[in-house]
């Protein structure tokens, strides 16, 4: 049974997408100035960033975390994050000097390029969006 009446419905936001870590105040340094997402809210185990009002991410300390092993599926991404860019070199250039590291595998590097954040999560630059 349906039902349209939407006042007994809770209203849902969607907050943000929070990755594991084993330092949060790395990847917030990292993703703030790669973003210009300021900290939002932030304690030695966590840290969110984002604009008032909109999605932000967030950065959880996990005391045994393991970086992914991409391509290598020993321990898998789990998720990414894919980011637009106008020129993927000067892209990739500016996210090197913040610490990302680039693997040698590159499925289509014309197209789009894979990097490691500081806690080794894969995320991808394009220049398709």
């Amino acid at each position: 049974m349906t039902t349209n009446d939407t006042t007994s419905a809770p209203a849902f936001r969607y907050a943000a997408v929070t990755f594991d870590c084993a330092d949060p105040s790395e990847m917030a340094r990292f993703y703030g100035e790669l973003l210009g997402f300021p900290v939002l809210y932030s304690t030695d185990d966590f840290v969110l960033l984002g604009k008032e009002g909109a999605a932000g991410l967030g950065f959880n300390r996990l005391a045994d975390y393991r970086r992914p092993t991409w391509p290598d599926p020993a321990q898998e991404k789990q998720a990414h994050i894919e980011l637009g860019v106008d020129d993927l070199d000067l892209a990739e250039k500016r996210l090197l000097e913040l610490g990302a590291i680039k693997p040698e595998f590159q499925p289509q590097p014309e197209r789009w390029r894979v990097l490691l954040d500081p806690a080794g999560h894969p995320f991808c630059i394009t220049t398709l969006v």
